[in-house]
């Protein structure tokens, strides 16, 4: 198997809603016009949301009730005062700031938000790696 993730979707509890926080919150631009799933292109893979429970369903999964799955997506920055904004960006959008920014034990900036369906998303910024022009985080 290589060395690689492709898509990630997300179960979310309303579409409609978790899709206007990533287009009208974030800025996010989706790649399809289907109304019961949403596809963003990250770059070098995909994010999907689509419903919970059918989600569940698809997996063969029982659906449980939410909290903390272990589980969380980062988002890098450029810059340490991007983490900042992006957070902010976060709450503006109808999400939950977790955690503040503080300076992290392995020498970066970082904090946690979640959007509306509690999925967490780690800001950070790491000084050891590069977030290129096109979006990819590369260990340095």
């Amino acid at each position: 198997m290589e060395q690689r993730i492709s898509l990630i979707t997300l179960g979310v509890s309303d579409l409609g809603g978790t899709r206007r926080f990533y287009e009208e919150g974030l800025g996010w631009e989706r790649g399809n016009a289907h109304d019961d799933v949403a596809f963003y292109q990250l770059p070098g893979m995909v994010l999907a949301l689509w419903d919970r429970e059918a989600l569940a369903a698809d997996a063969g999964v029982a659906l449980e009730p939410t909290g903390f799955a272990g589980i969380t997506i980062a988002y890098n920055t450029r810059s340490r005062d991007e983490v900042d904004e992006v957070l902010r960006r976060f709450a503006a959008a109808g999400g939950t700031v977790t955690k503040p920014a503080v300076e992290a034990e392995w020498g970066g900036y970082s904090g946690y938000g979640a959007d509306p369906d509690g999925h967490l998303w780690e800001v950070a910024w790491n000084p050891g790696w590069t977030v290129t022009d096109d979006g990819r985080t590369v260990l340095d």
